[in-house]
């Protein structure tokens, strides 16, 4: 939102793969498009899916609708390739998490860039051989345009004279941080409200340098402190909703759940140890 300057109501999301990953992520994005305040109904209308079938329309002659599909089928023809796709509904994200390689071809991210000043690119399956693009590709091919992000580790990548460095989206942003809040603030029901939290604080922790830079992730480098101040978040938000069961409540949330945090690090790793006095009998 920071790079491209919408809204994210505002934008088009095309989901290449209809499984849990996806459906998931597209359930979290239409909650976060809740939250700007429009209807449940526009936020799923702007949720587009793409399967091993093509999109996903109702009434499709291909079939292959199961229960979770449902909720974003959609009034339309059908159509059966992803590249068609593209094309007729002009998309301003695209989001593979489906382990298709390669799904998100040359034509397909050139369209991208021709329909989109800053097109949203997120090539997100693992592992790097199953990645529906490269960042290398990814830049290239939109003129170093796109905001792109992968779930496997890319190089930097030199376009035009500038580097920018790829942002890796990883649950090891979200989880641990989920994790320490729960475990440290006795949370006995996660819901899809503190997911929704989690992205938000992890966004906020993007600063203006990652962004020129091109990450759309902290450094993998700072994830202690990520999953600190994700906890931190959620631990006010569990104390707020009384979805938090340790009690009495901490005032400094922040060093309460510093508290819980697991240390590696050893003053020594040598016991302690004392000379017997010359001056003693050794003796018992």
């Amino acid at each position: 939102m920071r790079i491209t300057g919408k809204k994210l109501s505002e934008n088009t999301y095309l989901f290449q793969g209809a499984g849990e990953a996806n459906i998931g992520i597209a359930h979290l994005i239409s909650l976060a498009m809740e939250d700007e305040g429009v209807s449940h109904e526009e936020a799923i209308s702007r949720i587009w899916m793409v399967d091993s079938r093509g999109l996903l329309v109702k009434d499709r002659p291909a079939g292959g609708i199961t229960g979770h599909k449902e909720l974003f089928c959609k009034e339309h023809k059908p159509i059966d390739t992803l590249g068609e796709v593209v094309k007729e509904i002009k998309p301003s994200a695209i989001i593979g998490a489906a382990a298709v390689p390669h799904a998100f071809t040359e034509e397909i991210v050139r369209d991208m860039a021709k329909f989109n000043e800053r097109p949203i690119i997120f090539a997100l399956s693992n592992p790097t051989s199953m990645a529906e693009c490269t960042a290398e590709e990814a830049y290239q091919w939109t003129d170093g345009r796109c905001v792109f992000a992968s779930g496997s580790p890319f190089d930097p990548v030199t376009i035009n004279g500038k580097t920018l460095i790829p942002g890796q989206g990883n649950n090891a942003y979200i989880f641990p941080g989920v994790a320490l809040a729960v475990i440290s603030c006795k949370i006995k029901h996660i819901d899809e409200p503190m997911f929704l939290k989690a992205s938000q604080t992890l966004s906020g922790l993007v600063t203006q340098k990652n962004l020129d830079e091109g990450r759309v992730y902290p450094p993998l480098s700072d994830i202690r402190e990520v999953s600190v101040r994700i906890a931190t978040s959620l631990a006010e938000y569990a104390y707020s909703t009384g979805a938090a069961a340790a009690y009495p409540e901490p005032e400094n949330k922040e060093e309460f759940i510093r508290n819980y945090l697991y240390h590696t690090e050893y003053e020594s790793f040598i016991p302690e140890t004392w000379t017997w006095p010359e001056s003693c009998p050794q003796s018992y």
